[in-house]
């Protein structure tokens, strides 16, 4: 296959400076990360400024390399699946593109702000990342890191319900191979070195492939997926660059399940940032990012007795340029300063049509024998999409204040505005305060606003299935949450109760049009609150527990769960083995759908978990697995016809790790 030629050209290539890697880099063992490491890990997301999970003025969860490669998962997107408030289904339009729930909300809209390295994943045409990356290997990861609840006070748009940011490793040489059920098999290499005291680069690549699990629709899951990336730090300035490509057929694409079904989607990123000043007082950074994302899709819409069947999907290729500069500012009173300006501009640039029929003379899809095309054809430039080429241009200035008033008190104030011409203006403020009861105890008190600014599908679709609505406004929510949290050497407990006041929500309904099924509307203003609680209990060196709970107090928007929980267990067997088992549970979830079928699905719970080896200092080995008893279940979808999307089957793998 093309991305199995890529991926073995990309090896050749950077395996060949492996011979000149002077000093190898071993991976810490598995079992010496302490219970206090966890707890003064640094996170910088939430405010620009550097805090642990203690001070930092936002609801955070994160997640380290061990503790990802401990859970038995693949994507990074199921790690939503073990964070208070957020969890990661299967939805109708592309079924194996995760879709997001978090607080409550159950929308295919991109309400979650999905970043790697602090650049924005999400994009202009149908706003939710994990349908241009649909699948982000964990192999490649280093750290993830969650915020719950409100950013746009310094991320902007899509910031709504919560950012998950992807920190990559980029000081590792390693090689991993990994074969797998249902044919799957892969490798991922990541390689660095410090070529002297002012340079270094670094390399990674991943290659994903599986057949997939047969399911009762006569279609499977198959996936084949890479990840490149690489960069070089010169000096004060640093130069990135990364593509992915991922292909994602039969399934479920557009409501239809079909063997016929395409899907196929890329992104290439590049990336250059550069230091004006760093000292104890002041850090002035300013970077250039550009991204090209493209989609080729094709799903079932009707399947006829009499003639081929009907697929359509878009052709759609967009883009996204940012201009930053960004600095720190440390004053005399111990008071600190991050402050940015920002201009992007998110376009667009190709808005075309897979179909299998079409007229030629008259530019229509025309469902007519006559008009079939042999086969699904692409049409680019397709007229009834021409509105979608559209450009967002936003200008961004944002300020966050730490003002620690007293020892105990901190005081957290801070504000972003977004000027997106022709579509919105928003100010997103943000007031928070962290109060040290003692040692063990800290409460924090927290009041910020967010916004997603509607994108070309909603704004400009015109196809068989939805027509969009330009005149959309950007929604918007209103968060207040209170914090509890408590920690010591051996326990580590967190209590977050929420209340969003939602405004101007973006929605698909029904319409009446003959020429489609869905349209987009700002639907309602609603209010959704809840409890999240979760805590890690290390009694030794040898066992940890941690533990997720959320209880929403009002019904999702959209049918979802309303409670669900996780828990996860390690066990260290002996110097070198560990065992980690996983429970995701779900509570029931019963609902019309919109053709009127009734939709029910009940509790459940899925268990995965890895059993990992350590052969010597620089090899290991590792088995995990996913629904490993082998679940059957559904999650909901509206826009299927009975509601249901078939959830993941078991998923077992073989991992082999050599670090030099």
């Amino acid at each position: 296959m093309k991305l199995l030629r890529c991926s073995a050209l990309f090896s050749i290539v950077v395996a060949s400076t492996i011979s000149s890697v002077a000093h190898s880099t071993e991976e810490q063992d598995l079992f010496s990360l302490s219970f206090e490491d966890l707890l003064e890990v640094h996170v910088d997301l939430a405010t620009k400024t550097t805090e642990t999970l203690s001070s930092v003025p936002s609801t955070m969860t994160v997640f380290n390399r061990k503790q990802i490669q401990a859970l038995g998962i693949d994507n990074a997107y199921e790690i939503m699946n073990f964070v208070p408030g957020m969890q990661s289904t299967r939805g109708d339009w592309v079924g194996a593109v995760p879709k997001d729930h978090a607080r409550g909300v159950y929308l295919d809209s991109g309400n979650v702000l999905v970043m790697i390295n602090g650049e924005r994943v999400n994009e202009s045409s149908f706003g939710k990342a994990s349908v241009y990356m649909p699948y982000i290997p964990i192999e490649v990861i280093e750290k993830i890191e969650f915020i719950r609840g409100p950013g746009s006070a310094i991320y902007g748009s899509n910031a709504f319900l919560g950012v998950m940011n992807i920190v990559t490793s980029k000081e590792r040489n390693a090689m991993q191979l990994v074969v797998g059920n249902n044919g799957r098999y892969g490798a991922t290499g990541q390689f660095n070195r410090t070529v002297n005291d002012s340079t270094a680069v670094y390399a990674t690549f991943s290659y994903d492939q599986k057949d997939g699990e047969s399911y009762p629709q006569g279609v499977k899951d198959p996936l084949e997926a890479i990840y490149l990336e690489a960069g070089v730090d010169y000096k004060k300035l640093k130069l990135s660059a990364r593509y992915n490509k991922t292909e994602l057929d039969e399934f479920l694409n557009l409501a239809g399940y079909s063997k016929q079904n395409q899907h196929t989607s890329d992104n290439t990123f590049v990336g250059i940032k550069y230091n004006w000043v760093n000292n104890d007082k002041l850090k002035l950074d300013s970077s250039y990012s550009y991204t090209e994302h493209n989609i080729s899709s094709a799903g079932l819409i009707v399947a006829f007795d009499d003639m081929p069947d009907f697929l359509v999907g878009p052709a759609w290729q967009t883009t996204d340029s940012k201009f930053e500069t960004e600095l720190s500012y440390q004053f005399n009173n111990q008071w600190q300063l991050a402050a940015g300006v920002e201009y992007s501009e998110a376009k667009q640039v190709e808005a075309g049509v897979r179909t299998s029929y079409y007229d030629d003379q008259s530019g229509l899809i025309i469902i007519d024998p006559s008009y079939y095309q042999q086969g699904i054809v692409t049409v680019m430039d397709f007229p009834e999409f021409a509105a979608l080429k559209y450009t967002f241009e936003t200008y961004s200035a944002y300020g966050q204040l730490k003002i620690p008033y007293t020892k105990a008190f901190t005081l957290y104030v801070g504000a972003r505005y977004d000027e997106v011409n022709n579509i919105d203006s928003k100010l997103s403020p943000r007031l928070a305060g962290v109060y040290v009861i003692n040692p063990e105890h800290t409460v924090k008190l927290q009041y910020g606003e967010s916004f997603r600014t509607p994108v070309t599908n909603e704004l400009f679709s015109n196809d068989d299935v939805t027509v969009g609505n330009p005149a959309l406004r950007s929604e918007s929510v209103k968060t207040t949450e209170l914090v509890w949290h408590f920690q010591t050497s051996e326990l580590q407990a967190n209590a977050v109760l929420f209340y969003n006041e939602l405004n101007d929500f973006i929605n698909i309904e029904p319409t009446q049009s003959n020429d489609a099924l869905f349209t987009f509307a700002n639907s309602f203003n609603s209010q959704n609150s809840g409890i999240e609680l979760d805590g890690t209990w290390q009694s030794n060196k040898e066992f940890s527990v941690t533990g997720t709970y959320t209880q929403y107090f009002e019904d999702p928007i959209n049918a979802s769960f309303k409670r669900f929980a996780s828990l996860v267990t390690s066990y260290n067997l002996s110097d070198s083995w560990q065992l980690s088992l996983n429970v995701l549970w779900r509570d029931k979830v019963e609902v019309s759908s919109v053709s009127g079928a009734y939709f029910k699905q009940s509790a459940y719970t899925l268990l995965g978990g890895s059993l990992k080896w350590q052969l010597n200092a620089k090899s290991q080995l590792m088995l995990k697995a996913e629904n490993l008893l082998g679940k059957q279940y559904n999650v909901f979808d509206p826009r299927m016809d009975n509601g249901a999307v078939a959830g993941t089957t078991e998923d077992l793998s073989l991992h082999y790790q050599f670090n030099f």
